[in-house]
């Protein structure tokens, strides 16, 4: 029973520096293999897998270029970040036999197929993961409201959120060892309290749609699964 998982449907939504390692700015292979393990122990389960991937591990490498820039400009740079890292990923998990799709917001037909939802919802009844490229595919939209936006669109069951911390805390645990850890929480609270989970364009989303979404730490290897089979693992949102 412990390998049943208690979702038909997820959307796990990583930050691009997830794949950065200890690097300052990139992606590191063995971590890129290892965050790939994770999703493909979850996918294994017979979930119904997608992922949304930020692009802050590449933009960081060319943030210098972009001051000073026009927001626009520097949000296409960014959308592009995500396509790199969900190629990279995609090349991961095919290496463990899993069968994936990476769609874009941004049409680039020869690298990713155009983002349809019915088509998206498709490949995911036919066991295939689907990783979501380029934001929403427009500016002024963070990875994180991208994350509720299509988890709504392909009815996920929940969003999880991985993160380096076991959670949400108070406070930034890693500055203060103080920092007050919530085990549940309601979005409401995120908003009044101006925790750093998602962004409040996102949670709001969330909110108005009654969407789940469990916080965990994805770096502790086997977490993404033992979330997945239901475990009490970091906070949830609801």
């Amino acid at each position: 029973m412990a390998d049943k998982p208690a979702f038909k449907r997820v959307l796990v939504k990583l930050s691009g520096e997830v794949l950065m390692g200890e690097k300052s700015f990139g992606i590191d292979p063995d971590v890129c293999s290892s965050m790939a393990e994770e999703l493909h122990q979850v996918h294994a389960l017979g979930v119904q897998t997608s992922v949304v991937i930020g692009g802050g591990n590449i933009f960081r490498g060319i943030a210098p270029s972009a001051r000073g820039m026009d927001r626009v400009a520097a949000d296409h740079m960014g959308m592009l970040a995500t396509v790199i890292n969900a190629v990279a990923l995609q090349d991961a998990l095919e290496k463990r036999g899993t069968r994936t799709r990476v769609m874009s917001a941004i049409e680039m037909r020869e690298i990713a197929e155009p983002f349809i939802r019915r088509r998206a919802m498709r490949h995911l009844e036919k066991g295939r993961l689907v990783i979501f490229a380029a934001g929403t595919g427009n500016p002024y939209f963070s990875t994180d409201t991208a994350a509720a936006l299509r988890a709504m669109e392909i009815k996920a069951d929940i969003i999880l959120k991985g993160t380096r911390v076991a959670g949400i805390y108070s406070a930034d645990p890693e500055k203060d060892p103080s920092a007050e850890f919530f085990e549940r929480i309601t979005y409401m609270e995120v908003l009044e309290k101006g925790l750093r989970v998602m962004d409040t364009t996102a949670i709001s989303l969330c909110l108005d749609n009654s969407l789940p979404i469990i916080v965990f730490d994805v770096k502790q290897h086997g977490n993404m699964k033992r979330v997945v089979t239901g475990e009490k693992i970091g906070t949830r949102v609801e």
